[in-house]
């Protein structure tokens, strides 16, 4: 008995001993990482400004939907510069302060516009003026002197005044307009806004306005009152620039970090999604027909476009190439969007082609 147990044993040895000698199996290479691919990138056509070499401070472009003309406030120029979407052939309406080039900033001639009644109304940064601007003879005829520096201009179909934002006295300082044939402008009150106000949008039909804080917040503006009724946390670092769907009630919020918050105004204001690109977002534009926002990124000379998805969510689906302190957009109503280039005197045409 004793022998079978040891033969048995040194069975079972020589099987474990020849077990370990015996190459082991090959391991199945892994397969590799899937990796979505990278959005498309858009190209950007060049247009010079008048007077653009050396730089100029632009700011806030418009879109004029009675004219169907891109406004350019050429900063120390002294001139409005309105583009043909489609054709780029531009005409310029002068008569506002010039001033020499100067290293960055935006603090020099006119720099915001906005239109209403048929007139354009522009700021001029050197003469501290709002200026009324009749487009079809291309001149001023009419304004009134500002209390502080403007940043934002903004015509206000409901209450039929101009609202323009003053951030160096923390507030908008509001202005009638005469039953005149050209309106001539009157000052009529100042809505203190402490810690901001950055960006200024308008909803008429709702009669509310929405401004930023410098930080972290959105006021928005009961327009007949002329007062903030709600401040809402947009999530962003730095806010800067404002843009809005109104017809679905979504406001989009430029964070200064990079990217943009949207948020869902049939919901308290509350933060429906987050989008993070580049560094140095200020002005940001939104295509409701396309539903597509765009992102310009300052710091690193980027721009992305966003989707707004069916879901309500913001998704990359491309990116363009701009320039360094490139960080103001527009759109058109040509699937386009203008983006500012200060430092090289000029905007940027992007051919939106993506879905």
């Amino acid at each position: 008995m004793m022998r079978k147990t040891l033969c048995f044993l040194s069975t079972l040895l020589l099987a474990a001993v020849a077990s370990a000698q015996a190459p082991a199996a090959p391991i199945a290479p892994a397969d590799p990482p899937v990796h979505p691919p990278a959005p498309p990138t858009l190209t950007a056509e060049p247009l010079p400004l008048p007077g653009g070499e050396g730089g100029i401070g632009l700011d806030d472009l418009t879109f004029v939907a009675s004219l169907r003309q891109v406004v350019v406030p050429a900063g120390r120029t002294g001139r409005l510069v309105l583009f043909d979407p489609e054709t780029r052939k531009s005409r310029e309406i002068g008569g506002f302060k010039t001033a020499v080039p100067a290293e960055g900033g935006h603090g020099a001639g006119p720099t915001s516009v906005d239109e209403g009644q048929g007139y354009l109304f522009a700021i001029d940064r050197t003469g501290l003026r709002l200026e009324v601007v009749d487009p079809a003879q291309g001149t001023i005829v009419a304004g009134a002197p500002l209390a502080g520096s403007p940043d934002y201009v903004r015509y206000v179909a409901a209450t039929n005044e101009i609202w323009v934002t003053e951030p160096d006295k923390d507030g908008i300082e509001i202005f009638s307009l005469s039953a005149a044939k050209p309106p001539v402008p009157a000052h009529k009150a100042f809505l203190a806004i402490p810690g901001g106000p950055e960006s200024l949008v308008i909803d008429n039909a709702a009669k509310v306005g929405y401004a930023n804080l410098w930080k972290s917040s959105t006021v928005v503006i009961d327009l007949a009152a002329a007062k903030v009724v709600q401040t809402l946390p947009n999530g962003c670092l730095g806010s800067r620039g404002l843009a809005l769907d109104a017809r679905h009630g979504l406001l989009f919020v430029g964070c200064a970090e990079g990217g943009a918050d949207l948020l869902d105004l049939g919901h308290k204001g509350a933060i429906r999604d987050r989008f993070r690109f580049g560094a140095g977002t200020d002005i940001v534009a939104y295509n409701p027909a396309l539903r597509h926002l765009y992102v310009p990124a300052s710091k690193t000379g980027q721009m992305a476009i966003v989707s707004l998805t069916k879901e309500g969510d913001l998704k990359l689906i491309g990116t363009v190439a701009t320039a360094v302190g490139a960080h103001c957009v527009v759109t058109d109503d040509h699937r386009q969007a203008w983006v500012c280039d200060p430092k090289g005197g000029r905007v940027l045409v992007v051919r939106d082609t993506l879905p």
